[in-house]
């Protein structure tokens, strides 16, 4: 079942709490929805507000220790605005930390939403950046939604995008809900879970 990129919520929900692979609930909102998951909250995990100690704070501790655990020279920093928690490495040869096609900085980020926010599904969402890495994969996705979208227009048919994470999911569905004459939606099951983009006036059931 598709909906208009208004109505679409499927990856527009905080970052999934269970690792990669894992989507926070409400990534499938409508019922019958192909892949459609539900997110168990962890079990365990002591909460910061009981612990006293800041989540930025642990998250600059968390990337500290990756990143001399992997041996980079960088440096760290840690901003909040908006309800996103933003951590980001600032060096030379970070290709290490970013991975293929971002596996390896998207699995940080994952992991990252976890320890600082345990035992609970925060409001706050955690995003890793890398040498200015999440900037130019937007410019990338936003490039490849164009296509799509025109794509989709000029053919009057559904156009489906590659397999990509909740959290590129989410920049493609906003990103076309501005530009505001396409629709969206997301299907198929993780980690192949992708994105259709379809003409306004089309239906699908």
């Amino acid at each position: 079942m598709s909906r208009p990129a208004d109505d679409d919520d499927d990856d527009l929900a905080p970052e999934p709490m269970g690792g990669p692979g894992r989507e926070a609930a409400g990534e499938s909102a409508a019922a019958g929805t192909p892949g459609r998951e539900t997110t168990e909250e962890p079990d365990g995990g002591e909460d910061p507000a009981d612990s006293g100690e800041d989540p930025a704070d642990r998250l600059e501790d968390l990337l500290a220790e990756i990143v001399d655990s992997l041996g980079l020279d960088a440096e760290i920093g840690v901003e909040e605005t908006d309800g996103v928690l933003t951590g980001y490495l600032d060096g030379d040869d970070l290709g290490l930390f970013i991975g293929r096609r971002g596996q390896t900085i998207d699995a940080v980020q994952h992991l990252a939403q976890r320890i600082v926010f345990p035992g609970s599904v925060s409001k706050t969402r955690v995003v890793i950046d890398a040498d200015g890495y999440r900037e130019r994969r937007a410019e990338a996705l936003h490039a490849d939604a164009d296509d799509a979208a025109d794509e989709a227009l000029r053919s009057g048919r559904p156009v489906e995008l590659d397999p990509m994470p909740a959290s590129e999911r989410r920049i493609v569905h906003e990103y076309l809900r501005e530009r505001g004459d396409v629709q969206t939606h997301s299907e198929g099951d993780e980690p192949e879970r992708y994105l259709v983009v379809s003409p306004p006036d089309e239906r699908f059931t």
